[in-house]
């Protein structure tokens, strides 16, 4: 029996990365003189990769592994106008309204009317807090975490503020990485809802089926409730 249904907030119930998808594009065409777009790409993922322990995820973090690139890329010859400019984007990211999804507000007045809803999302602690209370969705949740990094031990926190034991905890994302493997772990039930773009950091293969299954792949979050019920 399901007894908490947890959910993501970007690219679950709020677009996101389309966001940052925009941004690189605009990174491309500001270093194009320094670089070809697919080596530049490869360059920010690596100074994302490297920058993650230290910037944490999220929007802040990514402005400035755009700046370091930036430098890298230019050998130091960026101009400061530049700089400035790539600042001025992650402020309009940071700035940018809270899109839900299609489907998002019926799924969760939905879910609320006969199930506790917690909400897991991982980055930036302001932006996330300005996110959820964008959203319009914040009282639907008895608790929101908004957490570095999603995975087992974050998870089973996750369990106890809530008070519920892992078999009756699902936990809803579109990411396998931050939203399923973890949560298939620690012998809890995920729900996996692919958004259109995937960040290669989040990127991975649903866990192999077994016996139990303890994984489903909806192609959309309105479909959520029905199982939602089935499994309840």
């Amino acid at each position: 029996m399901v007894e908490v249904v947890a959910l993501d907030g970007d690219d679950t119930l709020w677009h996101s990365e389309s966001y940052f998808a925009l941004t690189h594009e605009r990174f491309a065409e500001l270093l194009a003189p320094h670089a070809d777009a697919a080596d530049l790409e490869s360059r920010l993922l690596d100074a994302e990769r490297r920058n993650l322990a230290i910037f944490g995820y999220g929007v802040k973090g990514f402005t400035l592994s755009m700046i370091e690139t930036a430098v890298a890329v230019s050998d130091g010859d960026i101009e400061a106008g530049d700089i400035a400019t790539i600042l001025e984007w992650g402020k309009e990211m940071l700035a940018h309204p809270v899109d839900l999804l299609d489907g998002v507000e019926e799924t969760i007045a939905a879910l609320a009317a006969s199930h506790r809803l917690v909400l897991v999302t991982k980055g930036d602690l302001f932006h996330q807090e300005q996110k959820v209370a964008r959203s319009g969705l914040a009282d639907r949740f008895e608790h929101v975490a908004i957490v570095a990094e999603k995975d087992v031990a974050t998870y089973r926190r996750v369990l106890d503020a809530v008070a519920v034991t892992a078999d009756r905890f699902l936990m809803v994302g579109n990411s396998v990485r931050s939203d399923v493997t973890p949560v298939v772990d620690l012998g809890g039930r995920a729900v996996h809802i692919p958004y259109h773009i995937t960040w290669e950091l989040e990127a991975g293969a649903l866990p192999s089926p077994t016996g139990d299954q303890r994984v489903w792949e909806l192609e959309d979050i309105r479909q959520l409730p029905a199982l939602v019920e089935a499994l309840s």
